[in-house]
């Protein structure tokens, strides 16, 4: 039997990760949560509308658009009245969740926090890929990051490129062309994105650096897609090296 959580004696805001779509692949923590909100706070169209209606009678409130001030303030005044406050967030929240602005705000008012962790879509990437982001013989490393934009002046995808490591790009489905020019890796290193990882509509699309921009617009994607880099996409029989684990 599983136990529910302790409870808080005071007033919390619970922080959950929806996971990347299938509405299957939330933790059971994160479900049970989910159903017994008072007022679910979610991420717009990245969470998967069959999650937000887990919630059953909660209040249910669509967080796109809002400030955060006006955000933390619904949080704020629904946990002072003692209700099960959750912010479901897509994936996990630790991977560009902006949540540290978020448990700031709430724990400055004397709201406590605690967040349940969620499958990333990079995860579910890799499943819809079917290989392992790292690789012995291949890639010991993974590297997540974001290309440069309206919030991030910089980013180092051309210095990350040269590290012949597994390379994860968030956030830059609109800029694939772009991205792609500053990598210092070969043309021909592997290259694949992932439109909706996990979602029933879920595209898949491989190449090289050379020509995964072009193939994804080709596909018709512009949002919500991860880029991926690296040997572990391609034909990973050529060059990995038998695990220990089963030696």
């Amino acid at each position: 039997m599983v136990k529910k959580p302790v409870q808080s004696t005071g007033p919390k805001v619970w922080f959950v990760g929806a996971g990347p779509g299938d509405p299957e692949l939330i933790t059971v923590k994160g479900l049970r949560l989910v159903r017994d909100a008072d007022v679910l706070i979610y991420a717009g169209s990245l969470v998967n509308p069959a999650l937000v209606k887990e919630s059953g009678a909660a209040v249910k409130l669509d967080s796109w658009g809002m400030h955060l001030d006006e955000m933390v303030d619904t949080m704020v005044q629904h946990a002072q009245a003692h209700e099960n406050v959750v912010r479901l967030h897509s994936g996990d929240p630790s991977l560009y969740g902006a949540i540290v602005e978020q448990i700031e705000k709430l724990e400055s008012q004397g709201i406590e926090t605690e967040i349940v962790p969620g499958v990333s879509s990079l995860f579910a990437a890799a499943a819809a890929l079917k290989t392992q982001l790292t690789l012995r013989g291949v890639s010991e490393s993974l590297i997540v990051t974001r290309p440069a934009g309206k919030t991030l002046k910089e980013d180092q995808i051309g210095d990350f490129s040269r590290l012949n490591s597994t390379m994860v790009v968030f956030l830059g489905t609109e800029k694939l062309a772009g991205i792609t020019k500053k990598l210092a890796c070969p043309p021909d290193t592997p290259a694949a994105v992932v439109y909706h990882a996990s979602w029933p509509d879920q595209i898949v699309v491989r190449g090289t650096v050379a020509d995964i921009a072009a193939k994804a617009q080709a596909a018709g994607i512009e949002h919500t897609a991860l880029l991926v880099i690296g040997g572990v996409v391609g034909d990973v029989k050529k060059g990995h090296v038998k695990s220990y684990l089963y030696s």
